[in-house]
């Protein structure tokens, strides 16, 4: 019987040494709306600390490393970041803006270009940094360039 408990012990505490969240190199540019998201990140992750505080830390170690973790990582993103107004009009693609493409094979697609912590492809926005708005940033209406191997022409950019 006690080697289960040792088991289990050992299993939680390899799940509590949680590796910290990567944290980019390049700089925390955020849209307002960004902003926000990343502050209720933030509150969320300092309300989940101090749930873990207040549990039995000594059977729950996971709970108490997944909310230091993401306190830390919550902590430096709000530190580092950087708001950045999009701009009124979009004559070339910028960060903040929304750009149309339309691919070879036919498919038309928008995206609004964001920071890092706010970019959900699924949901249409893309990360300035990902290799899709580096190849259309600085770009304008009718211009082409090469993404995921193919080339793409901007039908529209809009703010």
């Amino acid at each position: 019987m006690s080697v289960a408990f040792t088991k289990e012990g050992d299993l939680e505490a390899t799940a509590a040494d949680l590796p910290d969240r990567p944290i980019s190199q390049h700089p925390n540019l955020v849209t307002p709306e960004g902003l926000s998201a990343l502050e209720e990140a933030l509150d969320a992750a300092q309300l989940a600390y101090r749930a873990a505080q207040q549990g039995d830390v000594s059977t729950d170690r996971t709970a108490m490393a997944r909310a230091t973790r993401d306190l830390r990582y919550y902590n430096a993103r709000r530190a580092s970041a950087q708001l950045t107004q999009p701009p009124e009009t979009c004559d070339t693609v910028q960060f903040g803006c929304t750009v149309t493409f339309d691919r070879e094979d036919g498919r038309r697609q928008t995206f609004r270009i964001v920071g890092e912590d706010e970019a959900d492809p699924a949901r249409g926005s893309v990360s300035w940094v990902s290799p899709v708005a580096q190849a259309l940033l600085g770009k304008g209406e009718g211009d082409t360039a090469m993404v995921a191997g193919g080339e793409v022409e901007i039908v529209a950019i809009g703010a």
